[in-house]
């Protein structure tokens, strides 16, 4: 050898000779014969220089890697003659070889073991094992040269073509037939031989095992004799960090998830007992890091055994499993916790895989809660029925927390109870079935969107939802003979109708569910009636894609639209609020069509016709009907016939698309032939109420064709009426006179002192002191008056007020004064100041009605003082405040319209006489002075807050 070129290997040599060193190396390379110079150098130990050892050693490592295959027999012979040799000769020596040497020559061992332990050196361990046996630097490098075996077969980092791959798993599975067992056993004889007198060996080979434990067979490790010995190293400080990271990979080995739980459970008891799970902060925290990613192995195999036995159903196993983990949970929050980063971190993955399985378990909980039981009595349902109810709510309300949590986990798993169960529906009990399609519903509100947009956006969830939703109007589930399947299907069907929109070809389908036996004539009345109401919905969210069946739907339901006679005792399918449902959907169907305004109105006079017909039939009967029973039942009826035709109306939004329809006629035939039941003297509430209830409707949808029609309505509905009739019939009014304003003033002039009569009367009439009920009547009654009053004065219409002559004009005046100081209701006094403003807004300048000025000083402002100042007016009251707040600004009104006359008569008259010292009243008109309308407001409350006791 070039012994100039060598000594450029030294690290301290100047460049130039580091340079010849390189190239000489290089020209080893290529040459023919230079690896056995280098062969022999080993053998017979000629250098010294570590550097040079370790250069021979790299001139094999590349005539190994590179050029084996141009060697002959004897050749390769001779190479693994050197290697055997140079590994005797460590035996001998006083001082063990440089690390760096020893691993480099490791290398090239494994290097030779990879190329040619499947053919020309079988028995490479054995050689290597016989040359060691127990001599500490033999075990050294046997072990150096496991690691370096175990690097070239498996190292994840290493990338390796498919060949290498093949090669290396036919490597290990001859390994495994052939050897590994001589090889754990020389294991176990090194780490009882050495555990006690050579920790850095010890060491050593419990990194060996871990290494190994990954591909080999567990059972050869995880032994009672291996464990307990593992154990044991646990309690010796030198080696228990080793340990650790050895025990760590035996737990980590993929197996048997029951034996895998026995298995993490044996060693916990162990280390427990050793005391091993009381963390103390003072404790070594290089050993607590690796004890810690221990613990965290355990924990995430546990938890890797519980999915899979809950996957296979196994539940009591894995019922024992999850009390495992359960009871690691205090040991993993103690590392958790712990000062140092490292130690702390190595414990998170068991904690993000606890917490998904706490959810999960959580989950799998309310699912199965959720579940009704055989003894729920859904027929006659009791208060332990309710109580589920109940209870089924605050699970719904669990749900959804764990959605916001976890969407996706929530997503998967009613995706995976949905699917199975309805796969087989037909042989599922009825409490399985209901819960499946209860938790598609469930999942509209645990997974909200704007405006039920379930089936655009987040592409996953949307996909799933429109999988399961297929599924349900496909699986022919809502032909299962229990209601509870059938109302969840309906119910679910509605919530997710934007659906149908995406996937238009199930329609067909869910509506014959609906108008056939499933739905409007199915046995239970709880399934037509909760149906009537959903199908309703289901038109109305779907009206655009309904056209096909328009006439085939109205056919269907012909029936189901019939007035129900009180005679022959004859049971409807539907009762009368379900056939409200009915009528507006007809109505929605007829109105949203795309059929010409001739077509739509023949629809709907063919809807309307039969309910006039037996209208004026009925009318009849009842005029000469003796029996109340029979009055009553006759009309109720009549009362339902109006509200089915009011019904109706509710597809128009406005006089315009009644128009556009054609529709004007044969609601204006609706009300000639309903208002005759005003005049008629029995039952008058419920027939005043029905026709009541259709001129609201008649207002919006014909506008002033309603007009003519109102005052003579209006005379006999204040015929003989009581509170609750008068209370019913001003918003009525209300609703004319904000719509039509100027337009029914007339009518206004005429029946305002009748309907005021009327008011009063029952007013004044006589109750009952401890009377309740009475005395709420009267209340509502005055609210109503007042907002009757409001009304017209803030449509502009004071002139009504004014007409009626002083007297009167003056009477309505005290009785809002009243209202506003005299009853201890917020409401109306709000009401009644607000009135007060605008009176004084209208009336209160230079130009207004005589002597208004005057009543103004005399009792509006009074008012605005003696209302805040009663016991009864609580400050601390929110309806109370707004009450005050409308008193404020009328105050300001009265300033804005008499200027400094105003500040002159509170100065001056009023405030003094009030015992009110100068300074205060000082204050007040300052504050009353302010353009910021708040800031008197908010003065005007500290003020009475101070005034009173």
């Amino acid at each position: 050898m070039d012994e100039q070129a060598l000594l450029g290997l030294n690290p301290n040599a100047d460049a130039d000779f580091r340079q010849r060193a390189l190239a000489y190396f290089e020209q080893l390379k290529v040459s023919q014969d230079a690896w056995q110079v280098c062969a022999e150098a080993l053998a017979q130990s000629i250098y010294s220089d570590d550097h040079i050892k370790f250069f021979c050693f790299q001139v094999l490592e590349h005539q190994i890697k590179f050029k084996y295959s141009e060697l002959t027999e004897v050749q390769q012979q001779l190479i693994r003659e050197t290697l055997i040799t140079w590994l005797q000769a460590q035996m001998l020596n006083p001082q063990p070889e440089k690390t760096f040497i020893r691993n480099k020559a490791a290398q090239v061992f494994a290097l030779l073991f990879v190329t040619e332990y499947l053919t020309k050196w079988p028995k490479f361990f054995f050689d290597i094992l016989s040359v060691v046996d127990l001599n500490p630097q033999g075990v050294d490098m046997y072990l150096r040269i496991l690691m370096a075996v175990d690097a070239e077969l498996v190292d994840r980092d290493v990338v390796h073509t498919s060949e290498e791959a093949r090669r290396n798993t036919l490597l290990k599975d001859t390994m495994r037939e052939q050897c590994i067992p001589s090889l754990v056993e020389s294991w176990y004889q090194i780490l009882q031989n050495y555990q006690y007198n050579n920790s850095e060996l010890t060491c050593q080979c419990l990194e060996v095992v871990g290494a190994y434990v990954s591909w080999i067979d567990l059972s050869l490790i995880a032994n009672e004799r291996f464990i307990n010995m593992l154990l044991g190293h646990m309690s010796v400080e030198v080696l228990r960090e080793e340990a650790c990271d050895c025990l760590f990979e035996i737990v980590n080995k993929g197996m048997d998830p029951i034996d895998k739980t026995k298995l993490v459970e044996s060693l916990c008891q162990v280390l427990q007992s050793a005391g091993l799970f009381s963390i103390d902060q003072e404790d070594d925290v290089d050993f607590l890091a690796r004890f810690s990613k221990l613990v965290n192995g355990m924990g995430q195999a546990l938890i890797a055994s519980w999915t899979k036995l809950v996957k296979n159903g196994d539940i009591k196993s894995a019922q024992d499993t999850l009390q495992a983990i359960e009871a690691k949970v205090a040991l993993m929050l103690q590392l958790l916790i712990h000062e140092d980063d490292d130690i702390s971190s190595n414990i998170i993955g068991f904690c993000y895989d606890y917490l998904h399985i706490l959810k999960q378990a959580i989950m799998l909980a309310v699912m199965k809660k959720l579940t009704y039981d055989e003894e729920y009595n859904f027929e006659n349902e009791g208060e332990d029925e309710a109580m589920f109810v109940e209870y089924r709510k605050q699970l719904k309300l669990l749900l959804d927390r764990l959605a916001q949590v976890s969407p996706e986990l929530l997503l998967a798993s009613v995706r995976r109870v949905f699917n199975t169960t309805l796969q087989n529906w037909q042989t599922t009990r009825f409490m399985e079935v209901e819960v499946a399609i209860r938790l598609l519903y469930m999942l509209a509100e645990a997974l909200p969107v704007s405006h039920g947009a379930h089936f655009s956006g987040d592409v996953t969830k949307a996909t799933a939802l429109q999988d399961m939703m297929r599924t349900l109007v496909t699986s022919g589930v809502s032909a299962y003979q229990h209601t509870s399947v059938t109302l969840e299907f309906f119910e679910t069907v509605v919530r997710y109708e934007k659906f149908f929109a995406v996937e238009p070809q199930h329609i067909p389908t869910v509506l014959m569910a609906f108008l056939d036996h499933r739905g409007l004539r199915h046995t239970s009345p709880k399934v037509r009636s909760r149906t009537a109401y959903l199908f309703s919905r289901f038109v109305k969210s779907l009206n655009k894609q309904m056209n096909p069946f328009i006439e085939d739907v109205l056919n269907r339901i012909q029936d189901l639209l019939e007035l129900s006679p009180p005679e022959n005792g004859y049971q409807a399918l539907l009762s009368s609020d379900d056939q409200l449902f009915i009528y507006e959907t007809a109505g929605v169907l007829i109105v949203n069509s795309e059929y010409s305004a001739e077509r739509k109105q023949v629809l709907m006079r063919n809807l309307l016709t039969p309910l006039m017909e037996k209208f004026k039939v009925l009318l009849e009967k009842l005029m000469m009907a003796q029996d109340e029973d029979r009055q009553m039942a006759l009309a109720d009826c009549l009362n339902h016939a109006v509200g089915f035709a009011s019904r109706t109306s509710k597809a128009f939004s406005n006089k315009q698309t009644v128009k556009q329809c054609g529709c004007s006629e044969v609601y204006l035939d609706c009300l000639q032939t309903f208002l005759p039941a005003l005049s008629c003297p029995l039952q008058k509430e419920v027939l005043r109420s029905g026709v009541r209830t259709f001129l609201h409707r008649m207002i919006i949808c014909l506008e002033e064709e309603v007009l003519p029609f109102i005052p003579s309505a209006s005379e006999h509905m204040l015929k003989d009426c009581e509170a609750k009739d008068l209370q019913e019939f001003i918003p009525l009014i209300n609703q004319i006179t904000a719509k039509f304003k100027t337009q029914v003033s007339p009518f206004l002039q005429q029946m305002f002192m009748p309907l005021l009569h009327a008011i009063f009367e029952v007013l004044l009439l006589p109750a009952e002191e401890n009377d309740q009920s009475a005395a709420l009547e009267k209340q509502m009654l005055r609210r109503s008056y007042f907002a009757f009053l409001q009304t017209v004065t803030g449509s502009g219409m004071s002139e009504v007020i004014a007409n009626q002559g002083a007297q009167n004009v003056e009477r309505v005046l005290f009785t809002v004064i009243q209202g506003a100081v005299d009853y201890p209701d917020p409401i109306a006094q709000k009401t009644c100041f607000i009135i007060l403003s605008k009176l004084v807004e209208l009336w209160g300048g230079k130009d207004g009605p005589v002597g208004f000025a005057d009543f103004v000083y005399k009792h509006i402002v009074p008012a605005c003082f003696l209302a805040p100042l009663k016991q009864t007016f609580d400050l601390a009251d929110a309806q109370t405040v707004l009450a005050l707040s409308e008193c404020a600004v009328t105050l300001k009104t009265i300033h804005l319209k008499r200027g400094p006359e105003c500040i002159q008569y509170l100065q001056q008259e009023y405030l003094p006489s009030l015992q009110v010292a100068p300074e205060i009243i000082q204050e007040f008109c300052q504050a009353l002075q302010q353009p910021d309308a708040k800031v008197f407001k908010n003065y005007l409350k500290v003020f009475f807050q101070r005034a009173k006791p």
